[in-house]
């Protein structure tokens, strides 16, 4: 879901941030305290620079990604979207649309310049912040209430992974309101996980703590009463 308005704020004391350069871009990670490790930082890097580079966003540029809880999600969501309780996933950009290239199905306002001011020479312009609450990639997993039609189970890592992708998309320009656009970007979504699988299967690293892998036959569940998913 795309938030207008102010972004996450200030970091919290206990914060641990971490920042990976893939160039052209600059990936700020930070780790509210308590909240559990589900895929690496070097992981989670790699997913936002791919969907940056699907996006075919302007580099170099930035992008901040929040792991945090519910709590924070229903706050944020309060005071940026007017709506009560949490959500999985919020994204803050500070470009508008017309910022990034044009893609299928997508309403396009007014074509402006890829900053909204003059950056000092060699500035890396922010394109925004994604909030994730990881409490809720993991219940959602557990409970069958995962992926993106809300309805697959299968492992929180998956889970976070696909928050993350989703969550850049739409710091990039990208939404789902429309039958076509939403098409699109969840076909884009299903590519950026498939490659990373892919990429982190042949690294000797772990980037999965909990070793999990995804594949094309997540297990479904029936989809209990609830109210649609706001992303």
């Amino acid at each position: 879901m795309t938030a207008p308005g102010r972004g996450p704020g200030r970091a919290a004391e206990g914060d641990h941030t971490a920042v990976r350069y893939l160039p052209p871009w600059r990936i700020e990670l930070t780790t509210r305290p308590g909240v559990p490790r589900l895929l690496s930082i070097d992981a989670l890097a790699r997913l936002c620079a791919a969907a940056l580079e699907s996006a075919r966003a302007a580099g170099p540029a930035s992008l901040g990604v929040i792991l945090s809880d519910d709590p924070e999600l229903a706050a944020l969501n309060l005071r940026a979207m007017g709506r009560r309780g949490p959500t999985d996933v919020l994204s803050f950009p500070l470009l508008p649309p017309a910022a990034f290239a044009p893609h299928p199905g997508q309403t396009r306002g007014t074509p402006g310049p890829a900053a909204a001011f003059a950056l000092p020479p060699g500035a890396r312009p922010h394109l925004g912040d994604i909030v994730v609450s990881v409490g809720r990639a993991v219940a959602q997993a557990h409970e069958g209430r995962g992926g993106q039609s809300g309805d697959v189970a299968w492992a929180p890592a998956d889970e976070l992974a696909l928050l993350v992708v989703h969550g850049a998309l739409h710091v990039c320009g990208w939404d789902h309101a429309e039958a076509e656009e939403e098409a699109v970007m969840r076909a884009l979504e299903r590519r950026i996980m498939a490659d990373a699988s892919r990429a982190d299967a042949s690294r000797p690293d772990a980037s999965r703590p909990d070793a999990s892998r995804a594949d094309a036959s997540h297990a479904r569940r029936p989809r209990p009463a609830r109210q649609a998913r706001p992303r």
